[in-house]
């Protein structure tokens, strides 16, 4: 067991909080049962090394059993010695550090289907709203996910808790700039439907067939005037009550349902 909470191991670790190590090592830490199961049961070949505690691993022994299963290193740690590699207050008790799963935007959007429906995320600062954007893409169903170089890290601790394991699911491609995502996915005749609350076509009326990509703006100041004149159409969520406005990563999701039973439905 791994007790010795300043060990070079538990430094290297925890330094995986700062973008900058995780830029220059390509490596990231998963935190949680949730998102340690899915990045076993996925993408195993990207897992280094899992790290558990003893109370973890009885509570958890199928993650643990898949992981040996996997032939990953599995570590058996003091809860001292996890707390100290993670970055929460309140660690479950199981981490895996895992290699970066992002693929060029070429990579991402290829062999899309007719269909096709990516998220676009162009400048979202809130690391909660964007693990949760990809985790609603995940949820109904989405191609992709392009992340722009303006938003915020999807590999921050944060962003990885909030996708509850979809950052493992589906094609992920992170540091283009908007105007190379929107030219990418124009180039393949995939419609660009801006979700903006300036939008005058409701989402009931857009025209959801044949492949397109939500393109969402950010938390704060929605879409600069420049991206929306980019896209094909502007669409907004209507709002019954009295509310101001939605939370990005609601409006997401309706979005992205909405584009969900659309392709169930044929529409």
């Amino acid at each position: 067991m791994l007790t010795n909470t300043r060990s070079d191991r538990v430094k290297a670790v925890r330094a995986l909080s700062r973008r900058s190590v995780r830029s220059r090592t390509g490596e990231f830490l998963a935190e949680g049962p949730q998102a340690v199961r899915e990045a076993v049961a996925f993408r195993p070949d990207l897992v280094r090394d899992v790290y558990v505690t003893p109370d973890a691993e009885a509570r958890h022994a199928s993650i643990v059993e898949a992981a040996r299963a996997a032939d990953l290193w599995v570590h058996e740690v003091s809860p001292d010695v996890l707390a100290a590699m993670c970055d929460t207050e309140s660690p479950q008790g199981i981490a895996a550090v895992c290699r970066m799963l992002d693929v060029p935007l070429e990579q991402a959007l290829a062999d899309l289907p007719r269909d096709a429906l990516v998220c676009v995320l162009t400048n979202v600062r809130d690391p909660g709203n964007a693990g949760t954007v990809i985790r609603g893409a995940d949820a109904a169903g989405a191609d992709a996910v392009i992340v722009s170089d303006a938003s915020v890290d999807v590999y921050n601790s944060k962003v990885v808790r909030s996708t509850v394991g979809s950052l493992w699911h589906l094609p992920l491609s992170v540091g283009s700039t908007v105007a190379e995502i929107l030219d990418a996915l124009r180039g393949r005749s995939v419609t660009l439907l801006a979700a903006d609350g300036a939008g005058t076509t409701l989402l009931h009326d857009a025209d959801l067939s044949g492949a397109h990509a939500w393109v969402m703006g950010n938390e704060a100041w929605g879409l600069p005037q420049e991206v929306r004149d980019a896209c094909d159409d502007v669409v907004r969520v209507p709002i019954h009550g009295h509310a101001e406005s939605l939370n990005l990563a609601m409006a997401a999701t309706i979005c992205l349902y909405a584009s969900a039973e659309a392709r169930r439905t044929g529409r």
